[in-house]
């Protein structure tokens, strides 16, 4: 068995062919950069979504790594062990990284400045776009920028006709979805087909101890790309000090990202978000938050009707993530 605790990865640049080559060295106690990012694409190609792909070991690669694992009879303990490896890498010989030439829609704006940190500001801008060329790519590649300036270093990413190297995602799209379920304590969503076999397993964020996620068993009732934000006083969320209802335009920074999935339940939503290394990370207002990709994808494979289980609850994820904490403390003093 091999720990998937791995390096601090600091954006180094590092040869891109590397990823490609990357395997799994029996007795070693680390994981390269290189390998993590390997098993995160091969992850997200076989639709058990790490999150961002940023090459980094946390807890969205290890419970994508679980449920990979899960799903074929394997143990594997929430890390990368010989046996997961093999059938990772098997789940799929084409190259981890391939070479994306820019294109003019990828660097044509109007790109924000910055994105204003209290949502009454966001209401005054003509949409929530992107801030930068880098961003968007980093999104319709499913990596973080860092990752994405460490495979390309010396790039600027934001020149038309430049050739760059990106996470290879593309991937079979999903059947029809019968049933999600979303675990509150685990912050994950998983999405079954008609035979109730897993087709598509997602981190989440989902509610918080002031705003929690519903319970039991709710339905879609809307798909809506690219929505509007409209915010009602009586939500009460933390730091919105207004007390009037106001409507913020769309794009991928909108708080609801590329996509809303509602639900029956009054104001609530599966969605994106515009800070996709957040997820499973923070809390939300209730919601489930995935990053833009992920919802997009689910969005496209769900229709009117098909019903959402929520399961768990976040008291048992606090106390979970608690006695995670404890031994770090202790190591500290």
């Amino acid at each position: 068995m091999v720990c998937w605790c791995g390096p601090s990865f600091a954006a180094a640049a590092f040869d891109a062919q590397s990823v490609t080559d990357a395997q799994l060295r029996d007795g070693a106690a680390r994981l390269k950069p290189e390998l993590l990012t390997k098993a995160q694409i091969l992850l997200s190609r076989a639709h058990y979504s790490p999150g961002e792909i940023d090459g980094k070991p946390g807890p969205n690669f290890s419970k994508a790594l679980a449920a990979f694992a899960g799903d074929r009879g394997l143990q594997s303990n929430e890390r990368l062990t010989d046996e997961v490896w093999r059938e990772l890498a098997n789940f799929s010989t084409d190259p981890a990284l391939i070479e994306y030439t820019i294109t003019e829609a990828d660097v044509r704006g109007p790109f924000l400045a910055k994105i204003p940190a209290r949502m009454e500001d966001m209401k005054r801008l003509p949409a929530l776009s992107y801030v930068s060329p880098r961003e968007r790519l980093a999104e319709k590649f499913h990596v973080s920028e860092a990752l994405l300036g460490a495979l390309n270093p010396g790039k600027k990413l934001d020149n038309a006709g430049e050739p760059i190297m990106v996470p290879n995602v593309a991937q079979v799209k999903l059947g029809k979805i019968v049933r999600i379920e979303v675990n509150k304590t685990d912050q994950t969503l998983r999405a079954f087909g008609p035979d109730e076999k897993l087709v598509a397993f997602y981190p989440v964020t989902a509610g918080s101890s002031e705003k929690p996620a519903p319970r039991g068993r709710l339905k879609v009732t809307t798909v809506q790309k690219n929505p509007t934000y409209h915010y009602d006083p009586k939500y009460k969320f933390k730091g919105v000090q207004t007390n009037r209802p106001f409507t913020i335009q769309a794009g991928p920074n909108n708080p609801v990202g590329a996509v809303w999935i509602g639900v029956s339940g009054e104001g609530y939503g599966l969605h994106g978000t515009p800070e996709p290394s957040k997820i499973g990370k923070t809390e939300s207002h209730g919601c489930i938050r995935l990053t833009n990709w992920d919802a997009l994808e689910l969005a496209d494979a769900v229709g009117k009707g098909v019903p959402v289980d929520f399961v768990g609850d976040e008291q048992e994820r606090r106390i979970a993530r608690a006695q995670a904490q404890r031994p770090n403390a202790r190591k500290k003093r």
